[in-house]
């Protein structure tokens, strides 16, 4: 089948624009960020960084290394881009994760890539990359859809996207993604994976100490939008942070 990722190769500045909603600012960006800890001194792997937004960030965090690495050559390029106007130290690599960098990073993150593994072979092949890259007792921080989410087409409009289509009873279950914050208009293929089966393969592939944990609003998005606005989302989050430890 053709790679689902390859839909991505002309999104960065796509991304780069939805990185400045409220949405990303006050509630994805610090929950991830949250959920990875403290990064001061560490390597650490964006594994499907896309336009480089938390390869960028973990840098400026303190992170002594930070690669971001996706298969799409457009989104580096893009990535590289910034780094060249706005240098952070940050690297990046178009394509696989090279063998020389096994075993080297503390933590991966892999944010919104999950998603995008189509099929049972692309899930576990993911999630041998990832435990590859780690170090033994490094940590893997990533997002998958949450296998609750809603499927009806206005319940996360107010966030700047969709997410809509009939569950057609499989593992995954492909949904659609529409992006509509400010003046964007994209829509994305996207799948859903049962917790059993990210566990199963997450398991296999050598992790241990899967767990689970919804996102949290910061106090100053509270204040901008009030709990009203947030509480749709946290009652049902499109997406949760699943955390584990390489073996």
């Amino acid at each position: 089948m053709t790679d689902p990722a390859a839909q991505f190769d002309q999104l960065g500045e796509v991304y780069d624009t939805f990185s400045d909603s409220p949405f990303r600012r006050h509630l994805e960006i610090p929950t991830v960020l949250g959920a990875l800890g403290d990064v001061a001194g560490q390597t650490v792997l964006d594994l499907g960084c896309g336009s480089g937004v938390y390869t960028r960030q973990l840098r400026r965090l303190g992170a002594a290394r930070a690669v971001g690495v996706d298969p799409m050559a457009g989104m580096i390029e893009h990535a590289r881009s910034i780094e060249a106007a706005v240098p952070v130290g940050a690297e990046y690599l178009a394509g696989q994760v090279p063998s020389e960098l096994d075993g080297t990073f503390d933590a991966v993150l892999a944010v919104y890539v999950l998603p995008y593994t189509a099929d049972r072979d692309l899930l576990a092949d993911f999630c041998r990359t990832a435990a590859r890259a780690l170090r033994p007792g490094g940590r893997l921080v990533t997002l998958p859809a949450n296998p609750g989410l809603r499927r009806d087409r206005g319940y996360y409009e107010r966030y700047g996207f969709r997410t809509y289509g009939d569950s057609a009873g499989t593992d995954p279950d492909p949904i659609t993604l529409d992006l509509c914050y400010a003046d964007l208009d994209e829509t994305i293929s996207a799948w859903v994976w049962s917790a059993a089966a990210l566990e199963d393969a997450l398991t296999a592939a050598g992790f241990t100490g899967i767990g689970w944990s919804g996102p949290a609003v910061t106090r100053r998005g509270v204040e901008a939008l009030g709990e009203e606005f947030w509480q749709p989302y946290l009652d049902c989050p499109h997406a949760m942070t699943v955390q584990a430890v390489r073996h």
